[in-house]
């Protein structure tokens, strides 16, 4: 498969085929009329009164035949107007293909390569084998690793779909009181960006150093009061492996299932508050898959589960935490000029650049608002293509680090080199045999999947409607952000909320951000972070992170 420039030149000719076939099927309908009045009258050219009859009835016609003529003439004057219009369009959409080609660099070139799934090794080394009756396409793998740190207990494996996709997980209990202590699942964006990442440069329990040989342990790992399951998602991220998904509504599906088959084995932790976490694309995942736990929770309580006892069990959903997240991209599309030339840091472009990206918003929140109208790929495709090139692509050309305005990107690894290191260690053969993995190859981030959620236009679609039902049903949500990200910026939703100072609880009574609450909903902005808040900010991302679960006031 190849991508076709001209599809949307096809798309056009089809609609002026449809245009002109409604002027001709009009004529055809007067042509008939006509056939049809000469028949009525019963014309008889032999008489003279007759054909005094048909020179004024073919002088009415001949007047129609006229004005429809200037119908049909200003039919295809408006043709060739709109053929004007769509032009521009198609050019200017040809243009957005080649800076989408310019982003993906050999990418694109090699799609037909990307549309292959990635291979798996089939491990049979597995500890246990776990399964539900709720969902018979589905089985979990699982065994007990001792990397990273020992001195908890750990399970790692695959949820295994008979649709050909594998799950990778891994997971730590936390080092307080895992009996009592609530779960977090942590999902890392992109899309396409592995959460071993977040577990490793972020908030996981150890970090890998700088040549990826070994890891050391982190004291301020998120585990330090939550077990913490890092899901790697969707298929093709990381560890995974299989048929690719290409929307965010189907991994929502699939997560919802390696929950239900992972409580039934762990009864105990079914009993504990869960929470999700993300950051990035994960402000697309991670309200779509609590709207599907929600929804599923409306049919499991202890009545109906007391008339089935195999039914689904009931998910304690405590709260969502999204991070720098890809949430409601019609306005934070609109802080991006703000972000690059007016944020509290220096500027990274000139005004004039930001003028322009000013003056080019209004078409992408045309575009992202028929996105949200349709929500099909054809509204939704051309909005985030153009709003990226608009408003994403200035800034970018600048060499600087989109996930933190106060550096320069860094190295071939998202602007990161420790990303690089985290590959290192992840593809030594010692640590995938001991975690299971079956997969020749670790990546970080995974341009295909990337690319096949962006062309099935999931990019731009509003999954920040799925958060209003969530608080009402006394989901907390949490959304916080470093403000020093570009990417994800902190502008869109916080310039008109924050309205206090947040103290972290560390002894120096220092002033780590803003903060703002409001029935469920809290607004946190931290100070000094960029888009991956953990590894800038670790000491107040860990308070914040306690502070919430606990259910303590930020």
């Amino acid at each position: 498969m190849t991508l076709q420039r001209d599809n949307f030149g096809s798309f056009f000719f089809i609609v002026v085929l449809v245009l002109v076939g409604g002027i001709l099927l009009s004529c055809k309908v007067h042509a008939e009329f006509f056939d049809e009045e000469f028949t009525v009258f019963g014309f008889d050219e032999k008489s003279s009164s007759d054909r005094v009859r048909l020179a004024e009835t073919t002088s009415e016609v001949q007047v129609t035949l006229e004005n429809n003529n200037e119908k049909v003439a200003e039919n295809i004057d408006d043709i060739k107007n709109f053929q004007q219009g769509f032009d521009e369009i198609k050019h200017g959409l040809e243009d957005i293909w080649d800076s989408i080609g310019d982003v993906f660099n050999h990418e694109i070139d090699n799609v037909k390569d990307y549309l292959k799934p990635k291979k798996g090794n089939k491990n049979k080394s597995w500890a246990k084998i776990l399964t539900h009756d709720d969902f018979p396409d589905y089985d979990i793998k699982m065994k007990e690793p001792k990397l990273c740190d020992s001195s908890v207990k750990q399970y790692s494996g695959y949820l295994d779909a008979s649709s050909n996709k594998h799950f990778f997980f891994w997971i730590f209990e936390s080092r307080n009181n895992p009996k009592t202590d609530p779960i977090t699942l942590w999902l890392n964006g992109g899309p396409g960006c592995s959460s071993l990442t977040g577990l490793f440069f972020e908030l996981g329990p150890c970090t890998v150093n700088d040549d990826g040989s070994d890891t050391f342990i982190n004291p301020y790992s998120w585990n330090s009061n939550s077990t913490v399951i890092f899901l790697d998602q969707p298929t093709n991220v990381g560890y995974s492996h299989g048929n690719s998904v290409s929307n965010t509504l189907a991994a929502a599906k699939d997560v919802y299932a390696f929950l239900q088959i992972f409580f039934k084995e762990f009864p105990d932790y079914a009993n504990l508050e869960f929470h999700i976490a993300g950051e990035s694309y994960a402000g697309h995942y991670i309200p779509a898959i609590a709207a599907e736990i929600n929804k599923n929770n409306e049919g499991t309580s202890a009545w109906i589960q007391s008339f089935k006892p195999k039914h689904l069990k009931h998910i304690n959903l405590e709260s969502i935490l999204i991070g720098n997240g890809l949430v409601d991209s019609l306005v934070q599309y609109k802080y991006y000029p703000e972000m690059a030339c007016n944020s509290t840091y220096e500027p990274v472009l000139d005004e004039a650049t930001c003028d322009r990206m000013r003056k080019a918003y209004p078409t992408c929140a045309r575009l992202i608002n028929n996105c949200y109208k349709s929500q099909n790929v054809f509204n939704c495709l051309p909005a985030s293509m153009y709003c990226n090139k608009e408003l994403i692509q200035p800034y970018q050309a600048t060499g600087k680090n989109p996930y933190d305005v106060r550096k320069k990107c860094e190295g071939n690894n998202l602007c990161y080199p420790i990303l690089g290191s985290i590959e290192t260690y992840l593809n030594k053969k010692e640590i995938m045999e001991e975690l299971g993995a079956e997969v020749d190859e670790y990546k970080s981030c995974n341009m295909e999947v990337n690319f096949r959620f962006q062309m099935a236009g999931d990019w731009m679609r509003p999954f920040h409607l799925s958060i209003p039902p969530l608080l009402a049903n006394n989901i907390r949500v949490l959304v916080y952000a470093g403000d020093a990200d570009f990417i994800c910026n902190w502008l869109d939703g916080f310039n008109k909320a924050i309205n206090k100072d947040w103290i972290i609880e560390d002894g120096s009574e220092s002033i780590a951000g803003k903060v703002r609450s409001y029935k469920g909903l809290t607004f946190l902005q931290i100070f000094e972070a960029g888009h991956m808040t953990p590894y800038d900010q670790p000491v107040p991302s860990l308070d914040f992170f306690n502070r919430w679960i606990q259910k303590r006031e930020l």
